[in-house]
């Protein structure tokens, strides 16, 4: 079974709450929340991808400095197996914007489960709460 590395963050604001992006249509899983993040391409570290994917997805910069790991998801969907750390960054340059289409919602910790996820998003969610 394949394994792909994606790597995802928990953009967390002044107030304390969490950045999420919802899929767009077209895209497996759409209509689902999900914390900003994508794929780790060849060459890439999980870091730098997630600086890469942020800049693209949402037009933010921020640096590996800022990036605390938090947790990880490891998931088998039915054609490959998911492994996702997800780190926590409270600093960043720039206003998160939807550059894909995508729609964004600022969440509270408790409104997390509010928020349909993907299989393997929801076991980070206690997680997440408990840490803020």
């Amino acid at each position: 079974m394949k394994v792909v590395l994606v790597s995802a963050v928990a953009l967390i604001d002044v107030d304390g709450r969490v950045l999420l992006a919802q899929r767009p249509e077209g895209k497996s899983m759409a209509g689902l929340w999900e914390f900003p993040g994508g794929k780790v391409e060849s060459g890439e570290t999980p870091e730098h991808a997630l600086i890469r994917e942020l800049q693209e997805e949402l037009g933010i910069n921020t640096w590996e400095s800022c990036l605390a790991p938090l947790t990880f998801a490891s998931h088998t969907y039915e054609d490959f197996h998911l492994l996702m750390p997800l780190f926590a960054c409270r600093k960043w340059e720039g206003i998160p914007q939807a550059r894909e289409g995508q729609t964004l919602a600022w969440a509270r910790p408790n409104e997390l489960r509010n928020y349909p996820m993907p299989p393997a998003d929801i076991p980070l969610i206690p997680i997440l709460r408990d840490w803020l």
